[in-house]
């Protein structure tokens, strides 16, 4: 047998870095035979055909070479009209960066802002991959929790100024977030805008579920409230609203001055996204709407199925989401969150996130992703009730 490969050389820090638990669970489940798995963060429609066919069309073109480390420029001026039209305002094209996914958003972010030994302030339960993003670049990870209660989960801003000193960097805030559908009010991002204007900190936004909201057009955002220079560095993908997950789009709007550094980052990352899937966004934007409105009724109804069904199992407390696309539950004498999700997967044949994934905060927790057909949930209802009851 072949000696392992070494490991000197490589960043401690690197060597040490954990893996998802979310990837862990469904590795360990790969080989169950009719597992129902709802643990990603992903709808089980397609892409729709039009923005199918605009990326067949862009192929057709030949356009199939390198382009701007920013973007296309029909691609940015088509974000541009559609923050406007969304947000309301004006957007310059010059504050706009598309990147290869919302992950790739992030990654470049830390990349321009965190020097080691600076500090982000982070707003969990949270999606695991912005954390670690913060620990790569050597940075260091201050958490701070929403509170569950009767009506959903609630940010303590003072909570938020309290985790903040001298080295602190920026704020990372997921609204709607992932995995609690918890919706950040426009007043709450109003105080947290003026306080990081004051004391120089950046504001990181996460926006990926701006438009999967129950009760308006779309979440409120930091985009809406700051000036073209503020300290503001919002991210959105295509992934969510979409349904384009595995075409790894996104974008950041910036003050311009970041966005020719980011620029520069792109290019030693990946020199620019894929140019075809650039022109597929082109088309989700410009044509999208209807498919998005259809695509959140269809959601709507699929929350209240789970949430229903859930409520009626004894061991399990749930406050409705207000937005994104899943149920964070919590499960009454559940001390470890991957051992049950790994038990949910070999046992119930149903694959649910494990709620320590998203931090210490939700121990005790599981996320089902109910972004999918109501047949399919109804059946992990029924697999799920004689462990949840």
């Amino acid at each position: 047998m072949d000696d392992p490969m070494p490991t000197s050389g490589i960043r401690d820090l690197i060597l040490n870095l954990p893996s998802s638990e979310i990837r862990d669970v469904s590795e360990i489940a790969a080989d169950v035979d009719g597992l129902i798995a709802l643990w990603f963060g992903e709808s089980d429609e397609p892409t729709p055909a039009f923005i199918k066919q605009a990326a067949v069309d862009s192929l057709a073109r030949d356009e199939t070479f390198y382009t701007s480390n920013s973007g296309v420029a029909p691609l940015r001026e088509a974000i541009m009209a559609y923050m406007a039209r969304i947000y309301g305002g004006a957007f310059e094209r010059d504050r706009i960066t598309v990147t290869a996914s919302g992950m790739h958003a992030i990654a470049i972010a830390a990349q321009a802002l965190i020097d080691p030994g600076d500090n982000a302030v982070v707003v969990g339960p949270i999606w695991p991959n912005v954390r670690e993003t913060v620990h790569i670049m050597g940075g260091t990870v201050r958490d701070t929790y929403l509170q569950p209660g009767n009506d959903g989960w609630r940010l303590d801003l003072d909570a938020v100024v309290d985790r903040c000193d001298g080295a602190t960097k920026l704020i990372f805030i997921n609204s709607p977030g992932n995995p609690t559908g918890w919706m950040m009010t426009a007043d709450e991002q109003r105080s947290l805008l003026d306080f990081c204007r004051d004391h120089g900190i950046w504001i990181v936004c996460d926006d990926v579920y701006a438009r999967v909201v129950y009760d308006r057009d779309h979440a409120p955002s930091f985009i809406e409230l700051a000036e073209p220079e503020d300290r503001v560095l919002a991210i959105n993908s295509f992934s969510k609203s979409w349904s384009m997950t595995g075409w790894r789009l996104g974008w950041i709007t910036a003050p311009v001055e970041l966005v020719e550094i980011l620029a520069k980052i792109t290019e030693f990352n990946i020199a620019g996204p894929t140019t075809f899937v650039q022109h597929a966004g082109i088309t989700a934007l410009t044509d999208g709407d209807d498919y998005v409105a259809q695509l959140v009724a269809k959601l709507k109804r699929r929350r209240d199925l789970i949430c229903q069904g859930l409520a009626g199992f004894g061991r399990v407390t749930l406050s409705a989401p207000d937005a994104a696309f899943y149920a964070f539950f919590q499960v009454d004498g559940l001390d470890n969150s991957f051992d049950f999700a790994v038990k949910l997967a070999r046992e119930a044949r149903v694959g649910l996130a494990p709620g320590s994934a998203f931090g210490p905060a939700g121990q005790g927790h599981l996320r089902l992703c109910f972004a999918s057909s109501d047949g399919m949930l109804e059946e992990a209802l029924t697999r799920l009730r004689p462990f949840l009851d």
